[in-house]
C-alpha cells in the first residue's frame, strides 16, 4: 500500500504561481512512477503531468506544457508540481497518483493504483 498526501493548493490570481507537493508513505517511493491529474467541476479527471520512477522522463498535457514542471525527490518521498503563469482554466482539484515503475503509458489514468485525496487550486481572473 502507498498513502499519498497532497499539499500546496490555494487561491492565486491569474499569472501567479503555486507549487504542489505530494508526499508518499508506505512502500518504496522509487518503485513508482508518479503523476498529477486534475478535475474541474462538471468535468472528467484529466492528465496534467507525469514523471518516471527515476525522474529521467517527464510528460505533460499540451494545456500545461511550458508552464508547469513536474519533479521528484526520491530521498524525500515527494513529487512536486511547479505551476507558473496560472490561468483561470487551471482551476480544479489536483490529485497525485502512483503507478508501478514498469508502467509505460503514464499519461493516462489506467496504470495508476494509488491516489491522493486531492488539493484545491483556484485561479481568479
Amino acid at each position: 500500500q502507498v498513502q499519498l498526501v497532497e499539499s500546496g493548493g490555494g487561491l492565486v490570481q491569474a499569472g501567479g504561481s503555486l507549487r504542489l507537493s505530494c508526499t508518499a508513505s508506505g512502500r518504496t517511493f522509487s518503485s513508482y512512477a508518479m503523476g498529477w491529474f486534475r478535475q474541474a467541476p462538471g468535468k472528467e479527471r484529466e492528465f496534467v503531468a507525469a514523471i518516471s520512477w527515476s525522474g529521467g522522463s517527464t510528460y505533460y498535457a499540451d494545456s500545461v506544457k511550458g508552464r508547469f514542471t513536474i519533479s521528484r525527490d526520491n530521498a524525500k518521498n515527494t513529487v512536486y508540481l511547479q505551476m507558473n503563469s496560472l490561468k483561470p482554466e487551471d482551476t480544479a482539484v489536483y490529485y497525485c497518483a502512483a503507478a508501478p515503475a514498469i508502467a509505460t503509458t503514464i499519461w493516462v489514468m489506467d496504470p495508476y493504483d494509488y491516489w491522493g485525496q486531492g488539493t484545491q487550486v483556484t485561479v481568479s481572473s
